[in-house]
């Protein structure tokens, strides 16, 4: 019975000498198209328009407040975070986050039909709870 021997044995390797490169591209491509988190907003508002605006260029000492009705009813509301919050709330919250960051500054974002009583109870919230910089985000006025 004869038997047959192999002659010369096959090597089958992938190639690895471009695997670096493709998990490097990998790894750009996921830091260019990943988008930070952003807020789900539960109000709806229209945010005021004003002529003279000035931009804050550090955007991570500020915290967003927003104030506008609320989807689905209707109602004027305060949105920290992801949360709407009770104007008695407020205090507690801003309090933390100022104990957090000692430089807070607190953005107010209004809807520009938002009742004045409602703007000015968080105001007093924010007093008390000694955030006292303060801004109000609108947008840029069009060139007329």
């Amino acid at each position: 019975m004869a038997t047959f021997k192999r002659k010369a044995q096959l090597k089958q390797a992938i190639p690895t000498a471009s695997l670096p490169d493709i998990v490097f591209l990998l790894l750009i491509f996921f830091m260019v198209s990943t988008k930070l988190r952003e807020v789900n907003l539960l109000v709806s508002l229209i945010m005021p328009q004003a002529e003279e605006i000035e931009k804050i260029e550090q955007k991570r000492l500020i915290s967003y407040i927003w104030i506008g009705k609320e989807k689905g009813t209707g109602q004027y509301r305060v949105q920290i975070d992801d949360a709407l919050v009770e104007i008695p709330e407020i205090r507690h919250i801003m309090y933390k986050k100022l104990l957090e960051e000692p430089r807070l500054i607190v953005s107010l974002r209004v809807d520009r039909d938002a009742p004045m009583g409602l703007v000015t109870d968080v105001q007093q919230e924010l007093r008390e709870a000694g955030t006292l910089r303060i801004n109000y985000s609108t947008k840029r006025q069009a060139a007329t």
